[in-house]
């Protein structure tokens, strides 16, 4: 089923989205969640401490530590265990947040989530790399920051000070962004797919079965270690944060900062799981009610 996935996608044959392309169109993906937030949000977090730390701490601590444990356990070759490690210490995807609508989840906790998760990325993403991967490969830390300082902290400072400084201008631009950002998602997705099409073909099978795995394992611990204290919606919301990354920026730091090829398979192939994954959860608890009585942990 993954292949013909695969080959579906990559008749679209999104070859010519080129490392500055695709920086350049992931940057205005993040701009366009900046023009959404205000400062307002930002004190929201400080005022959900708690429950915006654990989605945190099941996106950087449960995931890359799942990433590490499947790629020892099943003994994947150096560049793409490192792939692997990667694409678990990325940060949240904007597609989460539409995942948690349809499951009933609690969508303002998604967007802080995702939006705190994407911010920790810049220290996050290059340190749990460097200390989980750096033993399989050289790994630039410092410039594995600076990409995602480029391509994310800047995108949404500047996206944040748009929509504070110029309300009436930003208002506007946001009526056409929800659009533009579905035809990026595809692009960015479709992308490396296309770019990587010949090696899914060739090793498609043997990659999928990690992917699967840290992506099923990262939904039901994200759970099921936030049950324990959280309500249902809270507890979907985590998991959903929690399994679904932006593997779009794992597939470009990979193209960017890492020489072997195979360092982004794990990342093509992590779009497709992720999307397939998200989805079929989402429905599946969209079919299933929130308590009457269910615990409310945000305060707005």
């Amino acid at each position: 089923m993954f292949i013909n996935c695969c080959q579906v996608m990559s008749l679209f044959q999104v070859t010519w989205l080129a490392t500055d392309l695709f920086s350049l169109g992931f940057g205005f993906l993040i701009l366009s969640m900046g023009l959404t937030l205000t400062f307002e949000d930002f004190r929201r977090c400080l005022r959900n401490p708690w429950t915006v730390g654990v989605g945190f701490l099941a996106q950087y601590l449960i995931k890359p530590m799942l990433g590490f444990a499947i790629a020892m356990t099943l003994k994947l070759s150096a560049p793409l265990a490192t792939g692997l490690i990667l694409v678990a210490c990325c940060p949240g995807c904007q597609a989460s947040n539409v995942a948690t609508f349809i499951a009933k989840g609690n969508v303002a906790l998604s967007v802080l989530m995702t939006t705190c998760s994407t911010i920790g990325a810049i220290i996050m993403t290059p340190l749990l790399t460097k200390l989980l991967a750096g033993q399989l490969v050289p790994v630039d830390a410092v410039g594995l920051a600076l990409s995602t300082f480029q391509v994310v902290l800047v995108p949404t400072i500047v996206g944040v000070l748009a929509n504070e400084l110029f309300p009436k201008f930003t208002s506007k631009i946001i009526t056409v962004t929800p659009l533009i950002g579905v035809i990026l998602t595809t692009l960015l997705c479709a992308s490396p797919i296309g770019l990587a099409s010949d090696v899914l073909k060739a090793q498609g099978a043997q990659l999928v079965l990690p992917v699967v795995f840290l992506h099923a394992a990262s939904f039901a611990l994200g759970y099921w270690v936030s049950r324990i204290s959280f309500g249902e919606s809270s507890s979907r919301t985590v998991s959903i944060e929690c399994g679904m990354q932006s593997s779009a920026f794992g597939f470009l730091l990979a193209q960017r900062h890492f020489t072997n090829p195979l360092v982004a398979v794990p990342s093509a192939v992590s779009v497709v799981c992720m999307a397939l994954g998200g989805s079929a959860l989402a429905v599946f608890w969209t079919n299933r009610p929130i308590p009457l009585d269910d615990k409310d942990d945000f305060k707005k």
